[in-house]
């Protein structure tokens, strides 16, 4: 059996000498190697910001957002949108593990995994697209999948619905990410706070602020903030475009009586949302960007352009823990857990 290195080198196609993630291509064949795990693929999740790409350039069409997927892996043997640059990741369940991984791993043949890792770096086979649940970014196939010796995953919870445990997975370097930045009393306004991953982070944020921070929503539509609002996951309520960046300046200020926020978190899924996520925040504020829509040189040169003196982290989807504590979310939250298994479950 051939060895393979550890990040999945082995399998770059193109360009030789780089990593899978930023590769054009791929080897998506299916014969393992020594230090690889097989998965027979069932679900695959869509990062939110590739889905609303692939489904506007479908206009919504099932078949044609067949086409356009299985069209990216035949191109790039993985799927990662050309256009976000970002992936998603999949529920499968264990078909064959590789000796080198004998004593390495706690999975055994029949498991049932979510990976952690993007599929834009994931090598991937679609044999056939069964249904799409475009309302939650999840798509069903028949197909297979390589997990690399340094690939991350999560067994599948037994006390948690499938789809609900793979959706929250999907986000759930966010929540966790927010457990980590958010001290008491901090000021905190999370940008998409009525999606998935946004409520997580509301949830997060309010417990790890405590009785004398503020954590600040905003949503873009009626009926999404006053699911939130219902449920009790923020302080404040704000509608707004956020892509409006001295709208959402202006409210914040209002809200927070000219002080803005400690931390802003930007969980939107459309481009042009970084100048409202900087212009919320403090001088010496930070702003953790965990949405793939972000652009870095945006990003940058909008915070040198405006004179802001902030942190900004760009969206590790990994922290240690995070599945556990995104997990844990649904499990302490009666009401999230509701609101989940209604819309993504």
């Amino acid at each position: 059996m051939k060895k393979g290195c550890p990040y999945g080198t082995h399998r770059v196609i193109e360009p030789k000498g780089v990593l899978p993630q930023p590769a054009l291509k791929i080897d998506n064949d299916m014969e393992i190697y020594d230090n690889e795990i097989l998965i027979d693929v069932q679900t695959l999740n869509v990062d939110s910001a590739s889905f609303t790409q692939i489904r506007e350039q479908a206009n919504g069409d099932h078949e044609e957002i067949k086409k356009i997927m299985k069209g990216i892996v035949a191109e790039r043997g993985k799927h990662q949108n050309p256009v976000t640059g970002s992936g998603g990741m999949l529920i499968g369940t264990i078909e064959k593990i590789g000796p080198a991984l004998e004593g390495k791993t706690d999975l055994k043949v029949g498991d049932k995994i979510a990976t952690l890792v993007s599929l834009s770096l994931t090598p991937l086979r679609i044999d056939e697209i069964t249904e799409i649940r475009s309302e939650i970014d999840q798509v069903d196939i028949k197909g297979k999948a390589i997990l690399f010796e340094s690939g991350i995953y999560a067994k599948i919870p037994t006390d948690l619905p499938e789809n609900l445990a793979l959706s929250v997975l999907d986000v759930a370097g966010a929540p966790a990410q927010t457990a980590k930045l958010v001290k008491p009393g901090d000021t905190v306004v999370i940008l998409g706070g009525t999606g998935k991953s946004g409520m997580l982070c509301l949830y997060e944020a309010k417990k790890r602020a405590g009785v004398t921070g503020k954590v600040i929503c905003i949503g873009s539509r009626d009926k999404t903030i006053e699911r939130v609002k219902n449920a009790n996951l923020a302080d404040v309520y704000i509608k707004a475009n956020a892509t409006n960046a001295v709208e959402v300046m202006d409210k914040i200020a209002e809200a927070t009586n000219g002080e803005m926020a400690d931390i802003v978190i930007n969980t939107v899924n459309i481009p042009n949302t970084e100048m409202s996520s900087i212009l919320a925040a403090k001088d010496d504020g930070l702003v953790y960007f965990f949405s793939m829509a972000t652009s870095f040189t945006k990003a940058a040169l909008g915070a040198e352009g405006v004179g802001k003196d902030v942190t900004m982290i760009m969206g590790n989807g990994y922290t240690k823990g995070h599945a556990e504590i995104s997990l844990q979310i649904m499990r302490e939250s009666e009401t999230l857990r509701k609101i989940f298994e209604e819309l993504y479950a």
